[in-house]
């Protein structure tokens, strides 16, 4: 938090870039009693400090319908959500996956299907929560029979999919030119894959030492990993913080 704060002092602007729903990264702020813009479900939904609506695109909820129905048809070994602005639709509340995903995201799902969105409702996310040893498959076939569809691995569970040119490196390139300023000028960090894009597309990427090890060898600046304050030294390093 020293970091954030000493660059809300400069009046430098700081994000949080997630795959996660809003009312999964709000508690996060609360528990540090901060407040900032956030970035959504990978780039599909953008909100300002105050929670008004930047921008929000995705599926609709019929093609979101036919990817989820392709994933039960195949019986891959995963648990699907759907994600509509800040609603959190499973199968399966009771489905173990679900249940342990609540305890990290602090937020709850509930059962449902995405045809009972209203219409005209924006699909912002489905999240696949994989068997770590098929996530690979599952992907490449969701890839292959959803060409339109931007897919990303989160972690070794966790497959996201988005509409169509939803990515964390759009959605900053669009926040960016929103404000202003250079997406050359902006700084990110990321610690996984569905970062890559963002961590490329910015005049600064830092990947995480927790990352992936595959993954450091494709983004050049690394920092520290998130238990030994990452962000701070990387910020520091480039004089933009002081102790």
């Amino acid at each position: 938090m020293q970091a954030i704060t000493s660059l809300r002092n400069t009046q430098i602007p700081f994000v949080i870039v997630s795959a996660r729903s809003p009312s999964a990264i709000y508690p996060i702020l609360r528990e540090y009693d901060f407040n900032c813009p956030i970035i959504s479900y990978s780039g599909s939904l953008m909100l300002d400090a105050d929670r008004n609506v930047l921008y929000d695109a995705g599926m609709t909820k019929e093609y979101a319908a036919k990817i989820i129905q392709f994933v039960k048809n195949r019986q891959f070994d995963l648990s699907w959500s759907a994600f509509s602005m800040d609603e959190w639709l499973v199968e399966d509340t009771d489905d173990p996956r679900i249940i342990r995903e609540e305890y990290y995201v602090k937020a709850r799902a509930k059962r449902g299907t995405v045809n009972a969105l209203e219409d005209g409702a924006n699909v912002n996310k489905i999240l696949c929560i994989c068997n770590p040893g098929h996530i690979l498959e599952i992907e490449q076939e969701i890839g292959a029979a959803f060409p339109d569809c931007s897919i990303a691995k989160s972690s070794d569970i966790l497959l996201e999919i988005m509409g169509k040119g939803i990515t964390k490196a759009h959605a900053v390139h669009r926040l960016c030119s929103m404000w202003g300023y250079d997406i050359k000028d902006a700084i990110a960090f990321g610690d996984n894959y569905n970062d890559e894009e963002m961590l490329k597309a910015v005049g600064y990427g830092f990947l995480m030492e927790n990352a992936p090890h595959a993954l450091k060898e494709r983004i050049a600046n690394h920092t520290l990993d998130n238990d030994h304050d990452g962000i701070y030294h990387a910020l520091k390093k480039m004089n933009l913080i002081k102790d």
